[in-house]
């Protein structure tokens, strides 16, 4: 259509509404903006290298404006209408992720931008998960809880009309683009008046937190903004001097020369007022801080070899003599992007530089990109990990979730039924990283 504003534009107008939405509703989250914002200054300061290497590779523009969120959802039906709303803002699901081997009760992707351009734009991402209705053992409290559900709409009639627009124009026009990010907007508001009463939110709670979450409010109120840090080790130290309580240890791999996938920590979860139906007063708590610090994404073999050494690794109680053992387990991962090239253990883009430009002739399809590399004819820059860590979600669900969440199994959940539940099927997101890496090789001529 004419006049159509693209998926990029809404995406960044409505991470930018979201933000100032969650800044509203949880004033630390505007404190955790800060502390990050002072930390990458920081190290961007007394890391030239970094700043260089982030320029050449386009990521520096993105980094202050990069989030992620974290949904859940109950229904097949709100999973669905989701990936409309999405798929507007030019975000696609991306993996699939069973939590429910770490006692979480629901199965989840990730909602992104995919492809080079959108990603450097803004790559705005949001951690998505389906309720397994079914692992709620009591039999009339599941039934009760799929009425619940069924009962509501997550969605603005206003919201619901604009997607039927969409569809039937192809695109929105600027006023229907702002419209659209205020009504997709409520969807994900926080509501302190509860749909059930105080005697149904404390079965649904006693069965699971989380599912006490999804059934009892008539929206998936966004339950984490994340802000991307460049030193999250940094970050959890000075926590507490901003007045932040952190989790006891930070999620993933071990700090290195070479950051790799994605480490995560968080402050603990609001105990927020509510009230249920009947006019009972309670609290209820489920919104919590996250921060990130994203590094290279890994190949299968790559990671492969990361989730056999976090496996050995394990976890500690205490931060600090966590990440000592993780670090010594870690030795054997290589720690240098040759190394890791070589091994084909991450993936890299490459670029001619100048002076490649001017022997681009004598690049052939197939040469060893190492050589070239060392001649100064190509430069070869990290892919940043865009995706999630399945292990590293259920440690931060768990410490917001309290103890007793640890160590329930529930089997293996169905990735079929949760993209029967989409409507379609989630991308490969080793797929994308390759598919990344060799578009750039072919604008070099080694493909």
């Amino acid at each position: 259509m004419a006049n159509s504003i693209t998926a990029d534009e809404i995406r960044e107008q409505f991470s930018q509404a979201m933000s100032a939405m969650y800044q509203k509703e949880v004033p630390q989250y505007g404190t955790l903006l800060e502390l990050v914002a002072d930390v990458n200054l920081a190290v961007l300061e007394n890391s030239p290298q970094l700043h260089q290497q982030m320029v050449n590779a386009d990521e520096l523009a993105r980094l202050n404006v990069e989030r992620h969120g974290a949904i859940r959802v109950g229904t097949a039906q709100e999973l669905a209408t989701l990936r409309r709303v999405f798929a507007i803002l030019g975000m696609y699901p991306v993996g699939y992720y069973d939590l429910s081997q770490a006692g979480v009760p629901v199965h989840s992707t990730a909602f992104r931008p995919v492809d080079d351009t959108a990603l450097q734009r803004n790559p705005f991402r949001v951690f998505t998960s389906l309720l397994r209705l079914e692992l709620i053992e009591d039999e009339n409290l599941r039934k009760k809880a799929a009425r619940i559900l069924a009962a509501r709409d997550i969605f603005t009639p206003r919201c619901r009309e604009l997607l039927d627009v969409y569809d039937a124009q192809g695109g929105l026009d600027e006023k229907q683009a702002a419209e659209f990010v205020r009504e997709a907007l409520e969807t994900f508001r926080w509501h302190s008046h509860a749909t059930v009463d105080r005697e149904t939110y404390q079965a649904l709670h006693q069965a699971h937190r989380l599912i006490a979450d999804v059934v009892s409010f008539r929206g998936c109120h966004i339950n984490h903004l994340t802000p991307r840090t460049l030193d999250i080790d940094r970050v959890q130290a000075l926590m507490p001097e901003y007045g932040i309580e952190p989790k006891a240890i930070i999620e993933g791999p071990p700090r290195r020369e070479i950051p790799i996938l994605l480490r995560q920590t968080s402050f603990k979860a609001l105990e927020e007022p509510i009230l249920f139906n009947g006019e009972h007063h309670g609290t209820h708590t489920a919104r919590f801080g996250e921060i990130e610090q994203r590094g290279i994404a890994l190949t299968p073999k790559g990671r492969a070899l990361y989730d056999k050494l976090l496996s050995e690794a394990g976890s500690g109680s205490d931060n600090l003599t966590h990440q000592l053992h993780l670090q010594d387990v870690f030795s054997d991962f290589p720690d240098s992007d040759v190394l890791l090239r070589r091994q084909g253990l991450a993936y890299f883009r490459y670029r001619l530089t100048p002076v490649g430009e001017t022997h681009r002739q004598h690049i052939t399809p197939g040469d060893d990109p190492q050589p070239l590399i060392e001649r100064g004819w190509i430069t070869a820059q990290p892919i940043i990990y865009e995706d999630f860590l399945p292990v590293s979600a259920a440690g931060i669900f768990q410490s917001n979730l309290g103890d007793e969440a640890r160590g329930r199994s529930h089997g293996n959940a169905s990735r079929e039924a949760f993209e029967a539940a989409l409507g379609c099927a989630v991308e490969d997101e080793f797929t994308l990283y390759q598919e990344a890496s060799d578009r750039s090789k072919r604008r070099c001529g080694l493909l």
